[in-house]
């Protein structure tokens, strides 16, 4: 792998959103079927979907033949963690539960290269530089590498305004159902303070100067996101597509499905 530059973190910084799609069924195979749909960037899903290191690089080897920006979310945000998925040539890294800006600073730290930050420096013997191939990586990587931050507890709201203005944070990205948890409303995202969290969040991000983003597995609400001045946007998850499609072809021969138990249209 010798990619240069960065396009989606080129992109948060133009108007429109750029869309996406969740990937949680932890496959290579099924994560370059949907890196041929068109979408702007997947997310392959360290935190609930069941990947470790060796499954990520499969599929971002897979998806490096199509023109979609790959973007990986780690189970947590740990420096050990981040550095490894830089290593195998994640470009943008997705830390979920982000809370304080002390915490934000300390990610950015993970993302960068001494001396502006602390990222071990080991790219020689990684796929991010071409096994060294590329001899002006370590002095691009910073460039390149792309942060954004979950805001998804009602800490992480009191903290907004304080993350959003760190140096090295690209977007805040809104986590609809733990955020409806932290507030009270487990279950159900689409509650009316919690809707009105997120429009004020979305103020506040816009406001800022950096991309705001979210995952709305409903078109309209996801339609709505982008009207409000969403950057990048995800509308739903390989897994709900294959749930609906399968659900409903089952139905329509006659095939009886479990009743539905939750509220995600993802």
């Amino acid at each position: 792998m010798t990619r240069t530059g960065n396009p989606f973190k080129a992109r948060l910084r133009q108007p429109g959103a750029q869309i996406g799609l969740w990937l949680s069924l932890a496959n290579a195979y099924s994560a370059e079927l949907c890196a041929g749909a068109g979408y702007d960037w997947l997310l392959i899903d360290g935190e609930h979907a069941p990947n470790d290191i060796p499954t990520i690089l499969a599929q971002l080897q897979a998806i490096a033949a199509y023109p979609v920006h790959p973007i990986v979310r780690p189970v947590a945000g740990e420096a050990w963690m981040i550095k490894q998925l830089l290593d195998i040539g994640a470009q943008t890294i997705l830390v979920p539960m982000v809370e304080t800006p002390e915490q934000a600073a300390a990610l950015v730290a993970a993302m960068r290269y001494p001396p502006a930050g602390v990222r071990g420096v080991g790219a020689a013997v990684g796929r991010v530089s071409g096994w060294d191939r590329r001899a002006d990586y370590l002095h691009q990587a910073d460039a390149e590498t792309c942060l954004l931050v979950q805001i998804e507890t009602r800490l992480g709201l009191e903290n907004l305004d304080a993350i959003a203005a760190i140096d090295g944070i690209d977007g805040l990205f809104i986590g609809p159902a733990d955020l409806s948890a932290s507030l009270g409303f487990l279950g159900d995202p689409t509650a009316a303070p919690v809707v009105q969290a997120i429009d004020d969040a979305f103020q506040r991000i816009i406001a800022s100067g950096k991309a705001a983003g979210i995952l709305l597995g409903d078109e309209a609400l996801a339609a709505r996101a982008i009207g409000q001045g969403a950057r990048f946007v995800a509308v739903g998850t390989d897994v709900g597509l294959l749930r609906r499609g399968a659900d409903g072809l089952a139905a329509r021969f006659g095939c009886a499905a479990p009743a539905e138990t939750g509220r995600s249209s993802y």
